[in-house]
């Protein structure tokens, strides 16, 4: 099967040039081999939008891989409580490296 994509730009021609009963059967098909809803569909055969690319957005990412690993140990230490139930732990100083895991700089320190 081809990508979404090729397929917009295959179809979204003679979409557009079709008559009512040819878009229906056209859109009919076209849901079925992407799976998106019909609106959805329809717009991005008429040309509305360009279809959305996959992958990370850039920018995204707040804090470095040593700050995850440690929020990692602590979460799994933690026996993998939630965010709202993590917070007061976290606020407070505790990371002094007494169990063996505080060998971090105090940037990384700083962000937890």
């Amino acid at each position: 099967m081809a990508t979404r994509v090729e397929l917009v730009a295959a179809i979204s021609c003679r979409y557009v040039l079709g008559g009512r009963a040819e878009k229906a059967r056209m859109l009919d098909e076209f849901v079925a081999l992407t799976g998106f809803h019909r609106k959805h569909a329809m717009r991005l055969l008429r040309g509305e939008r360009e279809p959305a690319k996959g992958g990370p957005r850039p920018g995204r990412r707040v804090y470095g891989d040593d700050v995850r690993a440690a929020l990692v140990v602590v979460w799994e230490a933690s026996d993998r409580i939630c965010a709202s139930d993590y917070t007061p732990v976290a606020n407070t100083d505790r990371s002094d490296g007494r169990h063996g895991h505080g060998d971090m700089n105090s940037e990384t320190r700083r962000q937890l």
